[in-house]
């Protein structure tokens, strides 16, 4: 007999499905606007914090974008991306951002040990490019994480591993909309653009330096922090 243990679940990881199942069905569509907080209230019958932790978590998710004085839409994939039908596959299947997270340690922590043993002066100079560009950042904080998302993809790039490429290909728009949405969040906590820009340096060092033991520890911590900080918020 096959049974299962129960699992105790939030009102918001309801309500998230349901919007994922309505995706997947097809009667939510890019570009289709969600009914108004009030409205989501009256219709599922939960309280407004409910309703509001479960668009917090979708919005992570790159399954929807608030746009300031017009609402809640449901999210345009890039057209031109090619990998965006697996994207957003992903984004209607069982991707939460906790889960998101779990897949980035499984996949960029070993791309660290990989490139800190396989990186060019040319990935070196891609890392210390994003950076930069990442230290300027902490003078005029930019929500948008894209500085960061180069970093880790050019630690990708330094593996010369086509296939874990594509892996981080397929998830890249994923990752884009949860930097976006996770900094603002990240820092109101313990995080701040000087601190994560250091962890950020601690890993650059370590690959460098072609320790692939430290590159892979720093990059463990870094994503584990973040996680943590992120758990307090969804």
């Amino acid at each position: 007999m096959d049974l299962k243990p129960i699992k105790t679940r939030k009102i918001y990881e309801e309500i998230v499905d349901q919007i994922r199942e309505l995706v997947a069905r097809g009667e939510l569509k890019p570009g289709d606007k969600l009914p108004s907080e009030r409205d989501l209230v009256e219709r599922l019958q939960v309280s407004r914090a409910s309703i509001r932790e479960a668009l917090s978590a979708l919005e992570m998710m790159g399954l929807i974008e608030v746009r300031s004085g017009e609402g809640t839409f449901m999210r345009r994939l890039r057209s031109e991306s090619v990998v965006a039908p697996l994207a957003w596959m992903l984004s209607i299947e069982k991707g939460t951002v906790t889960e998101l997270l779990e897949v980035r340690k499984i996949l960029e922590v070993h791309a660290a040990q990989l490139a800190a043993e396989r990186a060019m002066p040319e990935d070196l100079r891609e890392l210390a490019e994003a950076l930069e560009d990442m230290r300027q950042e902490t003078v005029t904080p930019e929500l948008g994480g894209v500085a960061d998302l180069r970093f880790h993809y050019a630690i990708t790039r330094a593996t010369k591993n086509t296939m874990l490429m594509l892996l981080m290909d397929s998830i890249s728009d994923m990752m884009q909309q949860m930097l976006k949405t996770s900094r603002e969040k990240l820092y109101k906590g313990k995080y701040t653009p000087d601190i994560l820009y250091l962890e950020h340096v601690q890993i650059y060092e370590a690959i460098k330096s072609k320790d692939s033991v430290k590159a892979s520890e720093f990059i463990l911590e870094h994503l584990k922090g973040v996680e943590d900080e992120l758990r307090r918020h969804i």
